[in-house]
């Protein structure tokens, strides 16, 4: 038995194939405008390493921000109740989860069972987000992947007032006409950041364990500054971007084994 679990996001799409035991295939891929079109061709570059077809995928679980545009999938389940199944699934204790995806962040608890009970969404644009961090990247001349050890070598970071990322990457590009370090405006960045998600998690309650989904969780300053913020660690998956599609596919794998038992 193969099943799937698909996540679109705005950035990145992510597929996860599971077993009846174990993950065999797994991928992570750019969002492209023609998902629809794409998403059997993204499914059979996955799995092609692992000798298998889409048709030996039993059932498909799709996610994620552009989940209506998988023809094939066999249910579509909000990112709100992935995430919560699959930081679950890799994290039993998980009670907080922390969602940083490309163009929204969420704060959500998740009982026991791995079922959330409440969500709260950045009501801001996507700053605060990855698309932000790549703007600003971009903007400061340097790798996405340096980012975060970047902005923990700051020594004065810098202020960043502004919620819009167009008005944030306006006092940036004035920082750096200043000669202001471009550490400090990572940690400005960073800072800002983590003002805006301990925020959110105070807004849903936030209960250990905490854990960090989403492509931010691989950013080490936003991730050491919410610990710090909280003065509570926080658990990242080896791949945080992952966590959506995981929960997809075992909501797959737990539809074929319901069919199973009937």
């Amino acid at each position: 038995m193969y099943v799937a679990g698909i996540d679109i996001g705005s950035s990145t799409t992510k597929i996860l194939v599971l077993n009846q035991r174990d993950t065999v295939a797994a991928r992570i891929t750019e969002t492209m405008p023609d998902t629809s079109e794409k998403a059997e061709s993204i499914l059979a570059e996955a799995i092609s390493g692992c000798s298998l077809v889409p048709k030996d995928i039993s059932y498909v679980v799709a996610t994620g921000y552009g989940r209506v545009n998988v023809p094939f999938a066999n249910r579509t389940v909000t990112e709100i109740a992935c995430h919560a199944k699959g930081v679950h699934f890799a994290f039993p204790g998980a009670r907080t989860v922390l969602d940083m995806g490309g163009q929204d962040c969420k704060a959500i608890r998740v009982d026991d069972n791995g079922n959330h009970q409440s969500f709260i969404m950045n009501d801001k644009c996507a700053a605060g987000t990855g698309r932000f961090f790549e703007v600003i990247a971009r903007t400061i001349g340097i790798p996405l992947s340096e980012f975060g050890p970047l902005s923990l070598e700051a020594k004065a970071p810098l202020r960043i007032s502004s919620v819009c990322t167009v008005f944030a990457r306006s006092e940036v590009v004035r920082a750096l006409r200043k000669g202001v370090p471009k550490a400090d405006i990572a940690a400005g960045v960073c800072e800002a950041t983590v003002d805006r998600v301990v925020t959110l998690l105070k807004r849903v309650g936030i209960e250990p364990e905490l854990v960090i989904s989403g492509g931010i969780g691989r950013n080490t300053g936003v991730v050491q500054r919410i610990e710090a913020r909280l003065g509570m660690p926080a658990r990242v998956p080896p791949e945080p971007q992952l966590m959506g599609a995981l929960g997809a596919a075992l909501f797959a794998r737990e539809a074929v084994a319901s069919k199973c038992t009937k």
